[in-house]
């Protein structure tokens, strides 16, 4: 039972929100009503769910002597002993060869888009994480091949507008985590920064960073809703009322990363902060009313 809670844990199943991405091209395609097209894009969620925590997995297993000398991380199950690396690995394999069969049992194309997520993923644990810049290219990449196996696993393309904003807030989400671990580490001052890619980034660049790319996907949010081609698509101008949450919810991320910091990242901070999930709510209710209602 203690290996079994601490695969759990090593697996961040409160981190599995981020694959909602994956049901992007489900509701601005307009079949979420459709209910062959929900099930196609549940499996791919689930798949993709599988695959985080597989990463989650073996990430943990590279890092663990890292882990170790970090005064949050070293309580994770494998630096902690709760659960075995050997336990972790096999359990990563199983869940990443389940998650991949079950992506070609849907669409090839899904398969595909899965497989390269997962070696993304593998090459951004063991390298590519120690790159300043590349790897947060890397975590807006992980997020626009969720938008892409979203798109393969209905057989819809994937939206030109779609890509671009997912791109922009997932680089402003990666720049963000990195700024605050940036901040926290000096603020600190005792061995916090062990993040070998922090040491490529300076936190006056990266706040620059984020206040553009802040204005920049707010920006191609609101031109999105405002496009002739959405708005005929559609059949009315009222995705535009959705903008105002858009712009709500990167003034909170900002005050969550860079004006008041804390030691839980953004990223999960966002998770359990009740602004950011009411403002949340309110996005998703205004573009489901602007789309089907």
């Amino acid at each position: 039972m203690k290996a079994a809670l601490g695969l759990l844990r090593t697996l961040r199943p409160h981190q599995w929100v981020k694959n909602v991405f994956v049901a992007a091209p489900l509701v601005f395609a307009q079949h979420l009503t459709e209910v062959p097209y929900l099930w196609r894009t549940g499996a791919a969620i689930l798949a993709f769910c599988l695959l985080s925590g597989a990463v989650y997995a073996f990430n943990d297993v590279r890092d663990v002597e890292a882990d170790r000398a970090h005064p949050k991380k070293k309580h994770r199950p494998i630096a902690s002993g709760q659960l075995s690396e050997r336990t972790a690995l096999i359990s990563a394999g199983v869940l990443a060869l389940v998650a991949l069969g079950g992506a070609l049992a849907i669409r090839w194309q899904l398969a595909m888009f899965a497989a390269i997520y997962l070696v993304q993923n593998i090459a951004y644990s063991v390298k590519l994480k120690q790159v300043a810049f590349l790897d947060v290219c890397i975590i807006a990449t992980g997020f626009l091949l969720r938008v892409l196996a979203g798109a393969a696993a209905i057989d819809v393309p994937a939206s030109g507008w779609l890509l671009l904003c997912t791109a922009l807030v997932a680089t402003f989400f990666g720049f963000g985590k990195r700024a605050h671990e940036l901040a926290w580490a000096q603020k600190a001052g005792d061995g916090r920064e062990t993040r070998a890619a922090l040491q490529g980034y300076s936190l006056p660049h990266l706040k620059l960073a984020m206040y553009v790319l802040a204005v920049a996907t707010c920006a191609a949010y609101v031109a999105y809703t405002l496009d002739e081609h959405t708005m005929q698509m559609f059949g009315s101008e009222r995705l535009v009322i959705s903008a105002p949450f858009v712009a709500i919810g990167v003034v909170r991320f900002l005050s969550l990363a860079l004006w008041r910091p804390k030691d839980d990242s953004p990223t999960e901070a966002m998770l359990h902060d009740p602004w950011f999930l009411a403002n949340g709510a309110g996005a998703i209710a205004s573009i489901l009313y602007a789309i089907y209602g």
